[in-house]
């Protein structure tokens, strides 16, 4: 008997001294988280935050046609991001994407694409807390002033209609990066989906074409983003360009098997370029399930890590662009949340200035020195071949003839273009027909167009003889 009760003294002891250690342990991992997000938040207010892809633009659009004066942005609690939350999770810049769907190309890409920088514009300008930038300098001046920063970029090659001039217009009005593909293929570029037929036959993943669009972006100083691109395509553009390039949505295929990933032998080349690949969010890219949580999305940050360094790492996490995002990383607040898990792997103070801010600092300001190196090249004159676009809507203006006319003919009879849509269009006028008109039809219409003629000379010698007296 009283060995039972030895036995149950002695148990009890025991489970108060496991009560006690246990509580102990929760004390000091408490302690522990506690002391991990203070820092975290306090290293986010030192270099707070650069993100290099949210759609908000997209559900302006959406759910309010553009309309600004309909809503307050600084309370959007139906979406991922607004003003208020920005400001809580420390982003301090944001790349906003004007993004057109796919089906548009072909038709008014162009058109839809500028409505998506009109809104972007207007509401980097009409809110106080933020600033419309488009330099580097623009950008740290921006932060000294406790300022959101807004870049531009454009989401998808279709948005220029294969047109190296409608790229610089883009630049003038603030664009400063540009993905090379969406979800489709245009002429010059393949993407990672097959979602859409567009340009399904093209066997090369960067056409010479699609090479000006890089040298034109080098030239301008545009960030050049293959995000969304086919590996084949993110390869290409790596060869080819001169400057740095980013990722700027995509994470790891290791960790997660899907083609908008980027798998280790592209990371390898994206260091050597100097580039920066900008972790996506998105729960179907971070953990290849509808659902994710912090944990996962921490992995891709790891393995990236692992394979090229810190210093070739940003966030990218695509708010507004997906349809569910990881427990925990819910919308722009939740940023310090990430910060805190990173700290609790081990990750330097050193290497997560350099993956909030600074990385993306760098690269920004040697596209921008490559930019000042090409300052004597001439703008790109290259234009696609006629044949590659499977575009009705598209005319060509080609001069119909050289005029062998006086001064004064050529003054009044200006020049002549003919409008010539792609060969794919059915309004095309057949050469054929008009070499088989009848030869009484020809000599009418000589006779017509030499009594004009006769009448537009009488008209002038008319008026130049009021001039003279």
């Amino acid at each position: 008997m009283s060995s039972r009760k030895a036995v149950t003294s002695f148990s009890m002891h025991s489970i108060r001294h496991l009560l006690v250690l246990s509580s102990l342990c929760c004390f000091i991992s408490a302690n522990g988280s506690e002391t991990d997000r203070s820092r975290a938040h306090e290293l986010m207010t030192t270099y707070p935050l650069i993100d290099a892809h949210n759609d908000i633009a997209t559900s302006l659009r959406a759910y309010y046609n553009n309309n600004l004066s309909e809503i307050d942005l600084h309370n959007l609690s139906h979406l991922t991001t607004d003003i208020s939350r920005l400001q809580a999770g420390h982003v301090q810049t944001q790349m906003f994407a004007a993004f057109v769907l796919c089906p548009a190309q072909d038709k008014d890409a162009v058109r839809l694409t500028l409505e998506q920088i009109d809104v972007i514009r207007r509401m980097c300008t009409e809110y106080q807390q933020f600033e419309l930038v488009t330099s580097p300098e623009e950008l740290e001046n921006a932060e000294k002033r406790r300022k959101i920063a807004c870049l531009i970029s454009i989401e998808g090659g279709h948005s220029i209609d294969s047109s190296l001039p409608t790229l610089r217009m883009f630049y003038r009005l603030g664009v400063r990066s540009m993905t090379i593909t969406h979800n489709c293929n245009t002429p010059w570029a393949k993407s990672s989906s097959m979602l859409y037929s567009f340009y399904q036959s093209l066997t090369n993943s960067l056409t010479s074409f699609g090479k000006a669009v890089v040298e034109e972006m080098n030239r301008l100083g545009m960030i050049v983003d293959i995000s969304h691109t086919s590996w084949g395509t993110a390869s290409a553009v790596l060869k080819h360009t001169k400057a740095p390039v980013i990722f700027s949505h995509s994470s790891s295929y290791f960790i997660c098997s899907s083609q908008r990933n980027v798998p280790d032998i592209l990371l390898h080349k994206l260091k050597k370029n100097g580039g920066l690949i900008m972790v996506n969010f998105h729960n179907n890219f971070v953990s290849c399930e509808d659902k994710a949580n912090i944990s996962h999305v921490a992995d891709h940050f790891d393995h990236i890590k692992k394979v090229i360094g810190a210093e070739s790492i940003g966030f990218g996490a695509d708010f507004e662009g997906a349809p569910t995002f990881p427990q925990g990383l819910d919308d722009v607040s939740k940023y310090p949340d990430l910060i805190q898990e990173l700290l609790q792997r081990n990750w330097t103070e050193n290497d997560l200035a350099n993956v909030l801010r600074r990385n993306f600092l760098r690269v920004f300001r040697e596209v921008e020195r490559v930019r000042d190196e090409l300052n004597v090249t001439l703008p790109g004159e290259t234009q696609i071949p006629a044949k590659g676009i499977q575009n009705s809507c598209r005319l060509n203006l080609t001069l119909a003839k050289k005029l062998q006319q006086s001064p004064i003919s050529r003054l009044t009879s200006g020049l002549t273009f003919s409008l010539i849509s792609s060969p794919n269009s059915s309004r095309t006028s057949s050469p054929k027909s008009s070499r088989t008109s009848s030869p009484k039809s020809s000599r009418t219409s000589r006779a017509q167009h030499g009594a004009a003629d006769l009448l537009i000379l009488a008209t002038v010698l008319l008026l130049s003889s009021m001039f003279i007296d």
